[in-house]
């Protein structure tokens, strides 16, 4: 039985009353969610009188035989058991598989109850691929069990999520605008990083009392711990949330990520975009185009918005750009003697952002850039990209007008340009 997250506490007070499932199934990469719904679990295990407790972790050469063993023995005297099975690679095996089977099969009795009330089996995954949801293994605990799946709070969520964690500790924001943008100072400094979120509310648990908190408070406190993924930029240049962009790209660089793989992210959803665009001329439906670019998720409602302000000829200049900022991050020569015009700036990291405005910020569609464009066809690199060079964008002052602390030098570039080292 497949069981939502939110529907975890009703289902265990239920089990307490009437028995708990045998078997539990709890998947997911968010650390948090899924560490918190396994402490609910053992809690309802604990109460329900499992007191004796075995952890199996699944390393190369691990005996599963002492796995099925502990799940089915049965106690005269003892206390009732809680065996744990973790499987942090996701892939138990061919002989790993077969035992799943059979401690699936173990775990209930025809009547649907646990076939052994002594023995609760708890096992925890990681995230898990469609193929691997559709597996034999797996299938038969999902069925024999409660299967538990652990999605990530997306983005759009993260405020709302953060307000219900304050409510849980007795405090909240304050009402209307002031509020609304305290909890999105605390998304913007907990990005991509749920753990860090739950210790930086925690933490204004410990420093003021319940009730309303300002947003100077919040301010004062919370430290900027956002750990950014370079595959979430598309979400960013989609929406052209300029700011969050610039965030973003600052965060990957003082991470150290490597700028190729930035470029090689951005390059991707500009030539999805255009395939999209083409397909959408020539008169195939958007659903369509999404399944076959493999466009799912977020990006599904992000991609229409996105190609409307957008035209072919804006997305093949960006691509040509492309081009020469490939080999400006690879050391090599970006432009031809005479394209001064069309030349990147210094710092491949403010290249790698005006690139990524085309996508969030789109300047210069008219005539005159089609122009452009056409004065430079042919151009190519390492990038696979073709097109046409276009005039450098007011890209790096809106960087800096738009930077998380909104602090600009002369020529509009931000303090730290890209420099800003996130605390671990």
């Amino acid at each position: 039985m497949q069981l939502r997250l939110d529907a975890l506490e009703p289902h265990l007070a239920k089990g307490l009353a009437n028995g708990l499932a045998g078997l539990y199934v709890v998947y997911g990469d968010e650390h948090l969610l899924a560490q918190e719904a396994c402490d609910r679990i053992r809690a309802a295990a604990r109460a329900a009188g499992f007191t004796d407790r075995s952890v199996f972790t699944v390393e190369r050469g691990f005996d599963w035989s002492s796995l099925l063993g502990a799940s089915q023995s049965m106690s005269l005297f003892g206390d009732r058991q809680l065996v744990e099975l973790r499987i942090p690679s996701g892939k138990p095996g061919k002989e790993g598989a077969d035992a799943l089977k059979t401690l699936a099969a173990s775990a209930r009795s025809a009547a649907g109850s646990a076939a052994n009330p002594d023995v609760l089996t708890l096992v925890t995954l990681p995230r898990l691929d469609a193929a691997t949801q559709k597996s034999a293994w797996f299938s038969a605990l999902a069925e024999a069990g409660v299967a538990l799946k652990i999605d990530p709070v997306e983005r759009a969520q993260l405020p709302n999520w953060i307000g219900q964690r304050l409510a849980q500790q007795g405090q909240r924001v304050a009402p209307g605008e002031d509020g609304r943008r305290a909890l999105q100072f605390v998304a913007e400094r907990v990005e991509g990083n749920l753990l860090a979120a739950h210790q930086e509310i925690q933490k204004l648990s410990l420093l003021y009392e319940q009730g309303v908190l300002s947003f100077e408070q919040i301010h004062d406190a919370v430290l900027n711990v956002a750990r950014y993924d370079v595959f979430k930029l598309n979400e960013a240049m989609l929406t052209g949330d300029v700011g969050r962009l610039a965030r973003m790209l600052d965060g990957l660089r003082g991470e150290g990520e490597a700028a190729v793989l930035v470029l090689w992210a951005v390059v991707e959803e500009i030539r999805t975009l255009l395939r999209i665009k083409r397909g959408v001329a020539a008169g195939k439906p958007l659903a369509m185009l999404l399944r076959e670019n493999r466009v799912w998720g977020p990006r599904e409602r992000l991609i229409g918005p996105a190609l409307s302000r957008l035209n072919d000829a804006a997305l093949e200049r960006a691509l040509a750009m492309a081009a020469r900022l490939d080999r400006q991050v690879k050391g090599l020569s970006a432009q031809a003697r005479g394209e001064w015009r069309n030349a990147l700036p210094p710092d491949a990291w403010d290249g790698l952002f005006e690139l990524a405005m085309t996508v969030a910020s789109p300047r210069d569609t008219g005539a005159a850039g089609a122009a452009g464009a056409a004065g430079a066809s042919g151009a190519s690199g390492a990038s696979g990209a073709s097109g046409a060079g276009a005039r450098p964008s007011a890209a790096p002052a809106a960087r800096g007008a738009a930077g998380p602390a909104g602090r600009t030098q002369p020529g509009g570039r931000p303090p730290s340009a890209g420099l800003a080292r996130r605390p671990g």
